[in-house]
């Protein structure tokens, strides 16, 4: 399955969901409300077709053929 992923084009099994997006790109394995397992902060924001999913329906928001996935990191500073 083909979608873009922040920006670029990317190849994904499927099904795939938002969460499995997120483990594969911060190498962290999440609870099923998308909380980290190992309790600390992961620090990002996901939008699928450009719309902000809520970090509790990473594991149940499906991704699709052409599919539009933007995952972000928050970065402090001035």
């Amino acid at each position: 399955m083909n979608i873009t992923l922040n920006g670029q084009a990317h190849s994904a099994a499927h099904p795939v969901r938002l969460s499995n997006l997120v483990e594969q790109l911060t190498g962290r394995q999440l609870n099923h409300d998308g909380q980290p397992a190992d309790g600390r902060r992961l620090g990002i924001a996901v939008a699928h077709n450009s719309e902000v999913v809520p970090r509790k329906q990473w594991a149940t928001t499906g991704i699709n053929e052409g599919d539009d996935v933007e995952i972000v990191t928050a970065v402090q500073g001035g």
